[in-house]
C-alpha cells in the first residue's frame, strides 16, 4: 500500500512538473525563439540526466547494444525534436499554456487509434467514446462565443504536434524496451539539443540578454522538466500499473491549464475550460478498458 501511494505521488509531481513547463515555455518565448528555447534546454536536460544515467545504469554494453541505442535514439530524438518544434511554435503564436496542454494531450487519444490503424490491435468503444469526447473539447475550447470557431495557426500546429507526438510515443514503446531506458532518453536528447542549436545558428540570433532573461524558464524546462521529470517517472512506473500511471501523467494538461490561469497568461473562457474537462475525459476513456475476467471487470493497458 505504501509503495503504491509513493508512486502515485512520484507521478502526480511529475505530470505537475510537466504541466507547469507549459508556463515555463509560454514565458521563455517571450525572449528567445523556439530553436533556441529547445536547443538550450535539451542541452540542460542531457546535462543534468547524464550523472543519473550513468548512477542508475552503470556498465558498459555490448557493441550491438550500443549500435541500436545510437540507431534508435536518433529516431526517437528527431521525431521528438519536430514534435518540440512544433509545440513551441503553437506555444509562441497562442501564448497560451492551458490551449498548448490540452491539444498537446490529445497524443493520448490518438496513441490506440493509430495503433489499431498501423498494427490492426484492437480497440475497444472506449477509444471511439474518448475519441468524440477530445474533438467535442478541442471545438469548444477554440469556440469564442459571438465570434465562432477560432482555430489559428498556433493551435494547428500544436494539433499537427500532438501527432508526432503520437509517433514518438509509439517508437518509444516499440524500440526502447530493447535498450537502457535512461541511455535512450539521454540520446535522443541529445539529437534535440544539437538539432536545436544548429536550428538556432541558421534561423534565428538570439541575443545573450535574450537568453539570460529566459534563464528561469530555460532552467527550469531543462532541469526538471527533463532531468527530475523524467527520472521521477521511471523510478515511479517500475512499481505502477502501467493503465494507472497512464492516467495519472495526463493530469499534466490539468495542471498546465491550472499554471496559465494561476500566473495570468491564459485567457480562456468559461466554454474553454468546459471543452478542456471533455477533452480530459476523452483522455481518461482512451486509457481504461473493461474486460470481464472471473465474473468481474478489470483495467487493463491498451498501449501494445
Amino acid at each position: 500500500m505504501k509503495t503504491k501511494i509513493f508512486s502515485t505521488a512520484l507521478l502526480l509531481l511529475t505530470a505537475m512538473i510537466w504541466g507547469f513547463a507549459f508556463v515555463a515555455q509560454v514565458e521563455g518565448a517571450n525572449y528567445i525563439g523556439p530553436f533556441t528555447l529547445n536547443g538550450i534546454r535539451f542541452a540542460i536536460g542531457v546535462i543534468s540526466l547524464l550523472p543519473v544515467a550513468l548512477f542508475f545504469e552503470r556498465g558498459r554494453s555490448d557493441p550491438q547494444t550500443r549500435k541500436k541505442t545510437l540507431i534508435y535514439s536518433s529516431l526517437a530524438g528527431a521525431v521528438l525534436f519536430a514534435a518540440s518544434m512544433l509545440q513551441q511554435y503553437g506555444i509562441h503564436m497562442t501564448g497560451s499554456a492551458g490551449v498548448a496542454g490540452f491539444i498537446t494531450g490529445l497524443y493520448t487519444v490518438f496513441i490506440p487509434i493509430a495503433c489499431f490503424l498501423l498494427f490492426k490491435t484492437r480497440t475497444g468503444i472506449n477509444i471511439w467514446i474518448g475519441s468524440i469526447c477530445a474533438v467535442a473539447g478541442l471545438f469548444l475550447l477554440c469556440y469564442v462565443p459571438g465570434e465562432g470557431l477560432s482555430f489559428g495557426a498556433g493551435e494547428m500546429l500544436l494539433l499537427i504536434g500532438s501527432f508526432f507526438w503520437t509517433a514518438h510515443m509509439i517508437i518509444v514503446d516499440r524500440l526502447g524496451k530493447q535498450l537502457r531506458s535512461l541511455h535512450f532518453a539521454w540520446g535522443q536528447f541529445a539529437v534535440c539539443a544539437v538539432l536545436g542549436l544548429i536550428g538556432t545558428f541558421i534561423f534565428e540570433n538570439p541575443t545573450a540578454e535574450g537568453v539570460f532573461a529566459a534563464k528561469w524558464s530555460l532552467l527550469y524546462c531543462g532541469v526538471l522538466s527533463v532531468g527530475v521529470a523524467y527520472t521521477l517517472q521511471i523510478v515511479a512506473q517500475k512499481k505502477a500499473d502501467p493503465t494507472f500511471a497512464a492516467i495519472v501523467l495526463s493530469t499534466e494538461s490539468v495542471f498546465s491549464a491550472i499554471g496559465g490561469l494561476v500566473f495570468g497568461i491564459d485567457t480562456i473562457s468559461l466554454l474553454g475550460y468546459v471543452g478542456c474537462g471533455f477533452i480530459f475525459a476523452g483522455i481518461i476513456l482512451s486509457q481504461i478498458t473493461l474486460k470481464k475476467k472471473d465474473g468481474g471487470f478489470r483495467d487493463i493497458n491498451y498501449i501494445p
